[in-house]
């Protein structure tokens, strides 16, 4: 493992004041995980998701004197791509049309949200289930999928979204009872 491998977030971004290049390690540090939360929201295509990954980058580093210590680097990150995918919709007046997450994904927000039995689930169930949560509003999505896909912890999710816990605890729970009732009103017999 090399020096630079080792440095906290918190020294990076302090190098990365004075030395761009040490912004590079930042990116690749949080690449991925940046570019899979921003593909599961949006359901974009992958050369459109690297376009917002580079532009939420951009604003990260616009904003790196502006970071506070308070919160864990990667949760302010996160706050940065969500601010900016929902800027992205609100200017394409767009919804997530199509599907990108993988069968894996979608069984993780699937069993978080009803507690199924991945064994019991078939195919035609997750499709008709993935096309239930496709149609949840965004606020409900988004939190199901921080929480379930994500695994983020409440306490970065409400770092993530700016909202209380109570409110996190809400969204989710809303969220859940919405699929279920979707479901229960398709007929579904899933478990």
């Amino acid at each position: 493992m090399s020096e630079k491998e080792i440095l906290t977030d918190g020294e990076l971004i302090e190098l990365a004041k004075g030395d761009p290049e040490m912004f590079g390690l930042l990116m690749e540090r949080y690449r991925g995980p940046l570019f899979q939360y921003i593909r599961r929201l949006t359901q974009l295509g992958n050369d459109d998701v690297q376009d917002l990954l580079q532009e939420v980058f951009i604003k990260v580093y616009q904003k790196l004197n502006e970071y506070e210590e308070v919160l864990k680097f990667s949760s302010w990150a996160y706050r940065i791509a969500h601010n900016h995918i929902i800027d992205y919709f609100r200017k394409a007046n767009a919804r997530p049309q199509s599907n990108f997450l993988e069968d894996y994904e979608w069984e993780k927000i699937i069993s978080g949200s009803i507690h199924m039995e991945k064994d019991i689930m078939n195919k035609d169930c997750v499709e008709k289930i993935k096309a239930i949560i496709m149609q949840l509003p965004l606020k409900y999505k988004e939190v199901l999928m921080l929480r379930f896909v994500e695994e983020k912890e409440y306490e970065e999710i409400m770092d993530i979204l700016k909202k209380p816990k109570g409110s996190i605890a809400t969204l989710i729970a809303r969220g859940k009872e919405m699929l279920i009732k979707e479901i229960k009103e398709e007929k579904l017999n899933c478990f």
